[in-house]
């Protein structure tokens, strides 16, 4: 019955992270089919920048500390070890709600491009931002990196085996193309309101922040593999030094939902 439930429990936390992706995308795009970075409830300039940035951060605070290898070890005190990643992403996609749900859209319009084709480019650009942040999780290991891998293997009394990451596709031209994807998707826009470019400059904030965390981990992790991996590849500009040679390194996990 636990591991039943441990099961539930990962695939609950992985259709939380389907909703929030899905609701995400709808929101920076201003769709405002459930909410929109420029649509929600009224309130003073002062006070919807500061509304927005306190919601920014604690999901910052929560996302980067929370991957943190001590932070793990802590959590695994509460929930099983198997539950640890699903818990994770669970919180994350729950408080990323809160973020969407309670946004204050900021005024006014700093540009808006009307002319095709130069507004479908835009949009194009917008959804390929989406595509290369998700579709690089597939190309580590997706179920792991929601927590069903894990849940899985405790079901079935199998050993979980970490993933690697074969240095493939888009992670030969840099590694973190999943952050990659998100700056894209946070900055290619036809419409940038004061409000976007606050969400689209806190969220490049993060990503640095964020990636200069993993990195040290994934330094002090795998040493001398991970400096190598480094010095051939960029963070997240493609920007070619030198062929990859297929080494492969564990997953980073920084990189979630």
């Amino acid at each position: 019955m636990k591991r039943v439930l441990l099961l539930g429990y990962a695939a609950l936390a992985y259709l939380s992270f389907v909703a929030i992706v899905g609701w995400a995308v709808t929101f920076v795009a201003d769709l405002d089919i459930v909410s929109g970075i420029d649509h929600g409830p009224a309130a003073a300039r002062g006070t919807a920048v500061a509304i927005d940035l306190a919601l920014l951060g604690v999901f910052a605070v929560h996302h980067s500390l929370m991957a943190r290898p001590a932070a793990k070890r802590a959590l695994t005190r509460f929930v099983p070890q198997a539950a640890e990643r699903s818990t994770y992403v669970l919180t994350a996609d729950l408080l990323l709600a809160l973020v969407l749900w309670q946004w204050r859209p900021v005024g006014p319009i700093l540009w808006h491009v009307d002319t095709q084709p130069w507004r479908v480019l835009l949009w194009a650009g917008y959804l390929t931002g989406w595509v290369v942040a998700i579709a690089s999780t597939f190309l580590i290991d997706h179920l792991d990196f929601v927590g069903l891998r894990q849940a899985s293997a405790q079901t079935w009394a199998r050993t979980h085996e970490p993933p690697r990451l074969t240095t493939r596709g888009l992670y030969t031209l840099v590694r973190h193309p999943i952050m990659l994807g998100l700056l894209i998707a946070f900055w290619v826009t036809p419409t940038l309101s004061v409000g976007h470019l606050l969400f689209a400059t806190a969220g490049t904030a993060y990503v640095i922040v964020g990636i200069r965390f993993e990195e040290a981990d994934l330094r002090r992790t795998l040493g001398a593999r991970y400096v190598d991996y480094a010095r051939r590849t960029p963070a997240l500009l493609p920007v070619r030094r030198r062929a990859a040679t297929g080494a492969s390194a564990p997953v980073s996990r920084e990189e979630a939902s």
